[in-house]
């Protein structure tokens, strides 16, 4: 029997991930935005089956991993997925592939198309090395924010300004009735009051308006930098409001580029915490040169979150 010609750097780099058991391994798959066709489920399904465990393990960023591959099926595995219908995700320092929720497709809070986006981020992003560790990048369509878009190294929220015609309102208060975050009151003239500081970007008032009064002014993604989960979690921040949509590539590469610079001879270490040693106003000098009109003026670091109980007697 031939030996199997598998590249054994895909190992490491590519999405074969080795088991307990000898020679076994779990087979990661590319499914950009958590979505693909019935069709390539089937596929994966039969493969799964006669490869495998005869199960699939979908894992928390929206892949589907194929469980108890043989390392003398790997040529087989890859030939009848059919490499160009569904490839294999990656692993190690790289831009791994990006998660998204379903957007404004279907999802009546959706404000953005994060599946759009997601596709294009894996298409010319996907695999680029970081030389320091992994890089995720996920998209939340709006600020209920289920991907939990803060976690990723680049995290983008959908958001949308709302602006009002005071002519096309009509006084019906559902666009105050609907704010869940107290931006929005009836005046004395029975005209909404907006208090900008207390708004999330969410677009309920526009969607809720009968008239079309209100609309909005600006679209786009908030953008949370820093975020990693993992045995040190911390909690990305924000840096830029209302990001266009065909700028979310050039955003994550401009990222990506300040982080292999600055992270330059320390070997395995996240974004989030080159952040914390470099100091954030380093980072956002560098977007603001690049895209001064979304990139905010201050912000703080990446926070991080005590996921350990202190020992008796040590305080936490």
């Amino acid at each position: 029997m031939a030996e199997p010609k598998i590249d054994l750097k895909n190992l490491k780099a590519g999405g074969f991930i080795k088991e307990r058991g000898k020679d076994l391994f779990t087979v990661r798959l590319r499914v950009p935005g958590g979505r693909m066709s019935v069709d390539r489920l089937s596929k994966i399904a039969a493969v799964a089956q006669k490869y495998g465990k005869g199960y699939v393990h979908l894992s928390v960023r929206q892949s589907i991993e194929l469980i108890n591959i043989n390392f003398a099926d790997f040529d087989a595995v890859v030939a009848e997925l059919g490499e160009e219908q569904q490839k294999v995700a990656s692993c190690g320092a790289r831009v791994r592939v990006p998660t998204a929720c379903g957007g404004c497709e279907y999802n009546p809070n959706g404000l953005v198309g994060t599946q759009k986006s997601a596709l294009e981020v894996d298409q010319k992003l996907f695999g680029t090395a970081t030389g320091h560790h992994k890089f995720k990048v996920g998209f939340a369509g709006c600020p209920f924010d289920c991907p939990k878009s803060a976690t990723n190294d680049v995290g983008f929220q959908g958001a949308v300004w709302p602006k009002l015609d005071s002519d096309g309102c009509i006084s019906c208060g559902l666009c105050a009735k609907s704010c869940a975050e107290g931006a929005l009151s009836m005046g004395a003239d029975n005209k909404p009051v907006f208090d900008a500081a207390k708004c999330i970007y969410c677009g309920d008032c526009i969607k809720v308006c009968p008239t079309g009064a209100w609309s909005a002014e600006k679209k786009g993604y908030t953008v949370r930098i820093g975020g990693k989960w993992g045995r040190r979690p911390l909690v990305g921040t924000l840096y830029a409001t209302f990001v266009p949509e065909e700028r979310v590539v050039d955003f994550i590469a401009a990222v990506l580029g300040w982080y292999q610079e600055k992270a330059e001879g320390a070997g395995r270490v996240r974004l989030g915490d080159i952040i914390i040693r470099e100091g954030w106003q380093s980072l956002l000098e560098r977007l603001r040169s690049e895209f001064p009109e979304y990139v905010v003026q201050e912000t703080i670091a990446p926070q991080v979150i005590q996921s350990q109980l202190p020992l008796p007697g040590q305080q936490a």
